[in-house]
């Protein structure tokens, strides 16, 4: 019988003076956004989208991606500013399109959230129309996002003020 319970002590030990210690890592990210009533959450847009929205009615589409500060400083990356970063997307966003044509940004800053957003437009062959994008970005003290919403351009004067409301509501 002591043979056994030195057995298990001894088991035991070595069990105990194994095992690793853990650090704990939170995942994922929270963030709020509100969308027109007319706009519903749909998937297929862009995968690596948070949130996609769409109405299939007015043919209005949209989506966030959003990239945490602690993951560009993993990846290397740093932005100095929220125009830094956005001049880095707007640089390749559409750049292969037909008829590009990118407004000038314009800069916000509400709180300690800071906002860029401009509009752009390219031909599409495919569908034979001009194509209108608001383009967001946003800086919080966690992450950037980037705020996408698109229509047909002859529509552009009828949605961009609902794109616009939804790039301010972002929160994290």
């Amino acid at each position: 019988m002591k043979k056994l319970i030195l057995l298990v002590v001894a088991l035991t030990t070595v069990f105990v003076s194994n095992a690793q210690t853990l650090k704990e890592y939170k995942a994922g990210h929270v963030f709020t956004v509100g969308l027109p009533d007319y706009m519903t959450r749909t998937v297929g847009l862009n995968d690596v989208a948070s949130i996609q929205y769409k109405s299939d009615e007015k043919d209005v589409a949209g989506f966030v991606i959003y990239d945490t500060k602690e993951e560009l400083q993993l990846a290397e990356l740093s932005f100095s500013s929220i125009r830094e970063f956005y001049d880095g997307f707007i640089g390749d966003f559409l750049a292969d399109q037909e008829n590009r044509k990118v407004s000038e940004p314009v800069l916000q800053t509400k709180g300690e959230t800071h906002f860029i957003e401009c509009d752009a437009t390219y031909y599409d062959k495919e569908l034979d129309a001009e194509i209108f994008y608001h383009v967001g970005v946003v800086e919080t003290k966690k992450s950037f996002y980037k705020v996408l919403a698109w229509c047909s351009a002859d529509k552009k004067d009828e949605f961009k003020k609902d794109f616009q409301k939804i790039l301010y509501s972002l929160k994290d």
